[in-house]
């Protein structure tokens, strides 16, 4: 357990007198536990706690035995999310530091809404988060709250605070295309792929009649790929140019040293769809590339967001009162990077139910980390 208390050192008890009767480290680490083992809440951390009991001895003392679900939710209700953040750093380790290999790594941005977090008494609105996602990596590497949708805009220069994005590739969707997003990221030292629509009234137009305009498309370097399958063939091209002299001259954008453009064309049952998007970049990244950044971006909806929802069951996450959905929220996200973090092949799914059935594989996955 003192192994264990490493990882939540910093974390400001927001107990008082007799509340504080159990230790908190052993409480965190028993949410912690009961999370990565499939509990969905406070109740099932007490019942994880009760169920486990004797093999939750053989490192801690509790000397009160195992808390109630009003003890957890009391704790995590008042619990100060900013103070419980840095476990989850502590969590990746090493992993953090080396999500990509000897290439840019892409760390994804973007919203997700925790459907089921508003008080309709109160009026208060669901939960809302931003988060970061190594997109290769599989890892959450932070997230930060806001009060709603139309927030996240101004929640990205406090996300990159939490963030080593230096030598790294930010990509978001086109709410988060903002000049302040775009300086923040060249100010700490990483490289951006933001995608352009009319939010950008000027600088999207003047982009796209440019990488849409035949006469330029020696300027530009092209790559294609084909992927055939399930019954459909989908073509894709990706355009970069780095001859946006005129463009900066125009719209002097920090730090942008590129436009892109990716066309999708699908054919399906004898019809054919195509659509095309643009993008800003902060470095002249050769098309192969530059396709391989815009589609990894979406990996944060399919590997993290639908995990959430589907194994994790987080849209239906009851927790409204105080802090308590969003520090419930990180425990989800650490309790997804310890089982990512794990080699074996196995589903997210599959190593839940394999930490709640073996004691020792779930505590490998935290020794794990402790020792990264």
């Amino acid at each position: 357990m003192k192994e264990f208390s490493q990882l939540f050192e910093g974390v400001s008890d927001p107990r008082r007198s007799n509340a504080k009767r159990h230790n908190l480290h052993e409480m965190l680490m028993i949410a912690l536990l009961s999370v990565l083992c499939g509990g969905e809440g406070c109740h099932d951390m007490s019942l994880f706690g009760r169920s486990k009991e004797k093999f939750l001895r053989r490192f801690m003392a509790l000397n009160h035995g195992i808390p109630s679900h009003d003890a957890f939710s009391d704790l995590f209700n008042a619990l100060d999310p900013k103070s419980f953040q840095p476990v989850m750093q502590r969590l990746l380790g090493d992993f953090a530091r080396n999500l990509g290999g000897g290439f840019n790594p892409v760390i994804a941005i973007d919203g997700k809404a925790l459907r089921r977090s508003f008080d309709k008494a109160s009026g208060k609105s669901p939960l809302h988060l931003v988060q970061a996602f190594a997109a290769e990596a599989r890892l959450v590497l932070g997230q930060v709250a806001v009060d709603q949708k139309s927030n996240e805009i101004t929640a990205i220069p406090e996300l990159l605070t939490l963030l080593d994005v230096k030598g790294r590739i930010i990509t978001a969707d086109a709410m988060h295309t903002q000049r302040a997003t775009s300086e923040a990221v060249c100010a700490r030292g990483g490289d951006y792929v933001l995608a352009l629509k009319g939010n950008q009234g000027t600088l999207f137009e003047d982009a796209k009649l440019y990488l849409d305009d035949p006469e330029f498309s020696d300027n530009c370097q092209t790559f294609q790929s084909v992927d055939a399958g399930h019954g459909r063939i989908e073509t894709r091209t990706a355009l970069v140019s780095t001859n946006i002299g005129w463009l900066q001259e125009r719209h002097n954008w920090p730090g942008l040293s590129a436009i892109g453009k990716v066309t999708a064309t699908r054919e399906t049952g004898g019809k054919q769809t195509s659509q095309s998007r643009y993008f800003l970049l902060s470095l002249p990244l050769d098309p192969v590339r530059f396709l391989e950044v815009t589609r990894s971006h979406w990996r944060i909806e399919n590997s993290l967001h639908w995990v959430l929802d589907v194994t994790m069951n987080e849209d239906q996450a009851r927790n409204r009162a105080g802090n308590g959905a969003e520090n419930l929220a990180l425990l989800r996200r650490m309790a997804l990077n310890l089982a990512r973090t794990e080699p074996t092949k196995e589903s997210m799914r599959g190593k839940i139910k394999k930490a709640g059935w073996s004691d020792d594989f779930m505590l490998d996955l935290i020794r794990a980390a402790i020792q990264v």
